[in-house]
Formats: structure tokens, C-alpha cells, sequence
């Protein structure tokens, strides 16, 4: 693996997605929890971390003129109905207490946006920055993790979702979704695979 031009794209990892007191508490956070994601996670964030490779989050927040809030799909009709619990400040969108040591503020994007890298400056931020691969983890893997993974796909970087460091509110969309991903990126690999070079 080459460190040397990537980066970890870190999606969602924010309470109101990962904790059963969030937003999508009731949806995610017990599958979440029985999948072990969180532990295996923030272990290849720290080993990324460690061999040099610069850590992105993402964060799905709602400022309080919307931003680039468009309620064009039930769920951002649903969150827009409920975006006080998603301004930026609020207790909902701090990312997970497992993982803010691995933050630094200048690798933290909010948007408004299911893709990760759409309507924020992230994605030319990472071109700037002389990234072409970036490895992607997250919650939930048939939303954001693969709807950014796409994205980031057809704006030319080489992607590789990290099939252990994501998971979905069940276990067999979450499989159909790395199925499509293993076709639409440069294909799925586990945290192993990766830091074994």
C-alpha cells in the first residue's frame, strides 16, 4: 500500500448516527454495537494515524440557514424537521468520544449532503493535499459510506471501502452494498489486508 498519497475518509462516525441517545439511535446503534465496527475502527484509524496517513471526518450537520439542505428524499426530509438536534454545536453531531483523539479540526468537514464530499470544498481539499486513494470507513455502509465512495470513485480518486470498519442498521443490505461497492471502486478491503501492506 502506498502511504504515501492517501487518506482515510472517516464518515459519520457522530453520535446522533453511532449512540443509542442520537437521532438514528434507534436505527443504527444496536446493530452498530453487535458488529464490533467501532472497536475495529478507531484500531485502523490509529494505525493510519501512526504510518502517516491523514484522517478525514465527515459530519452530517444543518446551520441554521440550512446551508445546502435540499429536502428532495425523505431523509433529508426528515432531518430537516429535526435540525436543531443537527447544528453543529449540538450534542448530536460531536463525533463519537471513541474517536475525537484521532480528530484534528482542519480534517473535520460538515455538509449537508449524503455524500461526503458534496457540497463542501473536501474533495478539492484532498486533491490539493496530492491525494489519489482513499480508504473509506463508516456508518451506515448503504448510505454515506456508499454514496461517497461512488462519488469519490467518479471524481477519479481510487476508492476502497474498508469492509470491517463499516456497518448498516441490517446485515444483508449491508452485504448487498459492499457487493455493489466491490463493482463500482477499486474494491472492498478489509483493515487486515490494508495494514499488512
Amino acid at each position: 500500500m502506498t502511504v504515501e498519497h492517501s487518506a482515510v475518509l472517516a464518515l459519520h462516525w457522530q453520535v446522533n448516527v453511532i449512540k443509542p441517545e442520537g437521532f438514528f439511535g434507534g436505527m443504527l446503534a444496536a446493530p452498530v454495537e453487535r458488529s464490533g465496527v467501532v472497536g475495529r475502527a478507531v484500531r485502523f484509524h490509529e494505525w493510519a494515524a501512526g504510518a502517516g496517513i491523514p484522517i478525514y471526518f465527515t459530519r452530517f450537520t444543518i446551520p441554521e440557514d440550512e446551508g445546502r439542505l435540499v429536502r428532495n428524499t425523505a431523509f433529508m426530509t426528515a432531518v430537516g424537521q429535526a435540525q436543531e438536534q443537527f447544528r453543529p454545536g449540538a450534542a448530536g453531531t460531536q463525533l463519537i468520544p471513541e474517536m475525537t483523539h484521532l480528530a484534528k479540526p482542519d480534517h473535520v468537514a460538515d455538509n449537508q449532503k449524503l455524500s461526503g464530499l458534496a457540497g463542501n470544498d473536501l474533495a478539492a481539499r484532498l486533491g490539493d493535499a496530492g491525494i489519489t486513494t482513499l480508504y473509506v470507513t463508516g456508518v451506515a455502509t448503504n448510505l454515506t459510506v456508499e454514496q461517497t465512495a461512488r462519488h469519490a470513485t467518479d471524481l477519479g480518486f481510487v476508492v476502497h471501502p474498508v469492509s470491517d470498519c463499516v456497518a448498516a442498521a441490517d446485515e444483508t443490505v449491508h452485504l448487498a452494498s459492499l457487493a455493489n461497492l466491490d463493482l463500482a471502486t477499486a474494491g472492498c478491503r478489509t483493515a487486515a489486508e490494508i495494514t499488512a501492506g
